[in-house]
């Protein structure tokens, strides 16, 4: 079929955008085209006009790290004079700046530091938990996972069943990057292969994990892979919805980011300029994931790399949430992204301005009860489009 054909099909109820069709699409549809599209069926999958978005932390324990992907500016290696790992006190601390914003989940996550065994975790998730029982644990990374079952002997379910029995309420789907072969090989080598990302995320929904599932874009891939990608986590979902009730809450996708690492230093430093995702391939790639993931229903907006404009953008062509605050983050921006932070009052006034309701939520997606900033809109520079 060709792209008109394949978008008028998916008007109709239950069918599915097929991996070929979705290749059709990234390759010929209009974008104008697929981001109306995309926005109809983010519409029948949630008839509403809110937006969600989460007050959260982010908060990096340690940046040892043996994996050493190329595109990470955030890692350092064993014995550098730049490694640290902070204490049980420093990150309570963090916590409690979250709890006095009326914070409600951190998401901690860090290097495979092979100096950290299994206590270290559960020791720190059990002091968490007690100090502070109001807020949601989403901690680590499969590969973390698999790190920590390294040092131990353990097995990698091994490892989540204790650490959930230590108070972790989830496991965030960072590390995913691009589940194909090819373009891990090239970028992490030492990350695992992509069955082994879609392994421990499994066995974290087979023990009623709140997970999600992510994507970088921008490695040199080429359509059929970044389908391929889609594709293997769309799978993943339909077995984990039958067998365990439970599967990825929401899908984010955003562009590797190569100011400030060795893999933006690659060809001589062409990778730099090559390589990447610019705004419109990134609203491409959202607009797509929306038609493609039937069984997902959220999908998120990035403003961390793509900055509150382009995010805005993205939320009407087939996002529905905003992601979060980000009262902290050090990975991403240290490969050159500036705006790490947001007010709710400036997440609040970009949802509106485009259109739509901001609200509170969790990591489970339940709705929260959400202040009101009293944002006019008859003083906005021009009226917000209807999303009615």
């Amino acid at each position: 079929m060709d792209w008109r054909s394949i978008l008028d099909n998916l008007k109709s109820p239950g069918v599915r955008l097929s991996p070929e069709d979705a290749v059709v699409l990234y390759r010929d549809a209009p974008l104008h085209s697929i981001r109306s599209a995309a926005l109809m069926k983010r519409k029948q999958i949630i008839p509403n006009t809110e937006i969600t978005y989460l007050i959260d932390r982010n908060i990096n324990y340690t940046n040892i790290c043996t994996i050493n992907c190329q595109f990470c500016s955030f890692y350092r290696p064993p014995g550098h004079e730049e490694t640290y790992t902070q204490t049980f006190e420093e990150i309570s601390q963090r916590v409690s700046e979250l709890e006095a914003i009326d914070g409600v989940r951190i998401l901690m996550q860090g290097g495979v530091n092979p100096d950290l065994g299994i206590d270290y975790y559960t020791g720190l998730l059990g002091m968490l938990k007690e100090n502070h029982p109001s807020i949601d644990l989403d901690c680590f990374s499969p590969i973390e996972i698999e790190g920590i079952a390294d040092v131990t002997g353990l097995t990698t379910l091994e490892v989540l069943s204790e650490l959930k029995k230590a108070g972790m309420h989830g496991l965030p789907g960072g590390g995913a990057e691009m589940l194909v072969d090819e373009i891990r090989t090239d970028v992490s080598p030492k990350k695992g292969s992509p069955s082994n990302w879609l392994k421990v995320m499994e066995e974290a929904q087979s023990l009623g994990l709140i997970t999600s599932a992510t994507n970088v874009i921008g490695f040199g891939e080429n359509f059929e892979q970044r389908v391929e990608h889609m594709r293997r986590v769309r799978e993943l979902q339909d077995k984990s919805l039958e067998q365990y009730g439970i599967g990825f809450t929401s899908f984010i996708a955003w562009p590797v980011q190569l100011e400030n690492n060795t893999y933006g230093k690659r060809n001589r430093g062409r990778n730099r300029i090559e390589l990447g995702a610019g705004s419109s391939e990134y609203l491409r790639h959202v607009a797509i994931s929306r038609l493609f993931f039937d069984n997902i229903t959220h999908i998120q907006a990035s403003w961390p790399t793509m900055g509150l404009s382009i995010a805005q953008m993205a939320l009407l062509g087939g996002a529905d949430d905003a992601g979060s605050t980000m009262m902290e983050e050090n990975v991403v921006s240290a490969s050159g992204t500036h705006k790490m932070q947001a007010s709710e009052e400036e997440l609040q006034d970009a949802i509106i301005r485009a259109g739509f309701q901001p609200r509170r939520r969790n990591s489970r997606y339940d709705l929260l009860e959400t202040p009101n900033y009293e944002i006019e809109r008859e003083r906005m520079p021009s009226p917000p489009p209807s999303q009615i």
